[in-house]
């Protein structure tokens, strides 16, 4: 380590003692640490694949052309509106603490539970898609027992890593984001030299599968799922701030970035995996539909290789969420906001990393999986709960005007029309994706009640919220 980059460690952590906080997580993250992060956990290889085949029986490949690029604008809305309070207030908390400061400990608490509601299901809808295609490249029948196996092996291993230090952590997340571009190159160009291909008009062909008997505009819009649960988890850069070094700078960056990498990534390989798929309902006929189109375009052993390399990418993708995940939950129990904090909050001496919250993201991210019974339902509860907890924040910080002091990394002028346009993205968002499947809306409402019913029978006296908040 430089002496700038001691000295920059240790102004950041005055400034963390500021707010009352010691500086207890190993703070070693530079600027490209904390963007892969980010960019590992939106996984391109993950979300656009896993979900590749909802969004091709939804839209076909009109939903890749189109709903892509249409996601990616007012993604872009809503983290450049989350960037400039990470700047502003960068701690492990982050929309929690943002919540907290901008509209008291009730709003924190509910933004809190939302963000990590969100986070465990993602980390069951990351890690369970990573074992559909790790399963039949071992040999297996893929059976519910023996997915859920595999699922469990791949979130044991994602623990142990996390447990066992930042350090490696930030090495293979720095590795992940050579394996997601890399990775992709190499599936692009081989699809696009080697593989047949449809022509170009195909891309942009209107073609729904849905069995419900939308209509195309309909379908269409249900399927920008696939586009919208891939991005999300870029706030795992300000949940990482307490280790990265400058991250009033760097955590903004590193949100920001990795979206912008990712929707550019992600749109090339869309564009060749789509043009390389040969009959629609053969694809769709045959899950992971991914996998098939690979298979068929380059052969068993081309198109086995390439699965690999996609089911890498997801081992990452899982291994940065469980990083994401604890780290909040380590910051709402530091701050007595969890049943039984005094254990969630312990770090360990030895590895400097919330060993209790790691494990606690894999066994809950277990029993989710299991419970929820379809994918496209966990990655719907996913994507609300943490968009819910994105927009509270930002919605909060449009109303108060500047309660919060700018940070380094801000919009100016064009702060209150971009927070304007992330919250109507929000809101519709949310609405689209509890409408289009009863479980999803039913799950939302049954987890807005229980903690509300919390809230306001216990935690809204026990619970103070960070004391620095309301000063």
């Amino acid at each position: 380590m430089t002496n700038d980059l001691r000295h920059n460690a240790r102004e950041d952590a005055q400034e963390l003692g500021k707010l009352g906080y010691a500086q207890e997580l190993f703070r070693t993250m530079g600027g490209f640490s904390n963007f892969a992060i980010s960019f590992s956990i939106i996984s391109i290889l993950t979300g656009a694949v896993t979900l590749y085949g909802h969004g091709l029986k939804m839209g076909g490949p009109a939903q890749m052309a189109l709903g892509w690029p249409l996601v990616t604008l007012f993604t872009l809305a809503v983290v450049c509106s989350m960037a400039e309070l990470a700047s502003a207030l960068p701690t492990s908390g982050a929309m929690y603490h943002w919540s907290c400061k901008l509209g008291g400990k009730g709003w924190g608490w509910f933004t809190a539970w939302f963000n990590i509601v969100g986070q465990i299901a993602a980390i069951a809808g990351i890690d369970y898609g990573c074992a559909t295609f790790v399963t039949p490249l071992l040999g297996l029948e893929s059976t519910t027992n023996n997915l859920l196996l595999v699922y469990g092996a791949i979130l044991l291993s994602h623990a142990l890593i996390n447990h066992f230090g930042i350090r490696l952590v930030s090495w293979l997340n720095d590795f992940s984001v050579t394996v997601h571009i890399i990775g992709v190159i190499v599936i692009v160009g081989a699809l696009l030299l080697f593989a047949p291909k449809q022509p170009a008009s195909f891309f942009f062909a209107r073609i729904t599968s849905n069995e419900n008997g939308w209509p195309y505009w309909w379908a269409f819009i249900i399927g920008l799922l696939q586009a919208m649960w891939t991005f999300t988890g870029y706030d795992a850069s300000a949940s990482v701030s307490e280790e990265t070094v400058d991250p009033r700078r760097r955590a903004p960056w590193g949100m920001v970035m990795a979206v912008v990498v990712s929707s550019i990534v992600g749109y090339l390989l869309l564009i060749a995996l789509t043009l390389s798929i040969k009959d629609i309902p053969s694809v769709l006929g045959n899950p992971p539909e991914v996998v098939t189109i690979l298979v068929g375009a380059l052969g068993e052993r081309a198109g086995s290789a390439f699965s690999a390399l996609a089911a890498m990418a997801m081992w990452f993708c899982g291994l940065s969420a469980v990083t994401w995940s604890s780290r909040v939950m380590y910051a709402f129990a530091r701050d007595e906001g969890m049943p039984v904090s005094n254990v969630w909050r312990h770090v360990s001496p030895k590895h400097l990393t919330p060993a209790p919250a790691i494990w606690l993201c894999a066994i809950a991210a277990f029993a989710a999986a299991v419970y929820s019974g379809a994918y496209a339902v966990v990655t719907a509860i996913s994507t609300i709960g943490l968009y819910i907890s994105y927009i509270l924040p930002v919605w909060l910080h449009w109303r108060s005007g500047s309660k919060l002091e700018r940070g380094p990394w801000h919009l100016g002028r064009y702060s209150r029309a971009l927070n304007v346009v992330a919250i109507l993205w929000v809101i519709f968002l949310c609405v689209i994706l509890c409408l289009a499947d009863a479980r999803t809306w039913k799950s939302i409402l049954v987890v807005t009640l229980a903690l509300a019913l919390w809230y306001g029978l216990r935690e809204r006296i026990r619970f103070k919220g960070p004391d620095w908040a309301n000063q």
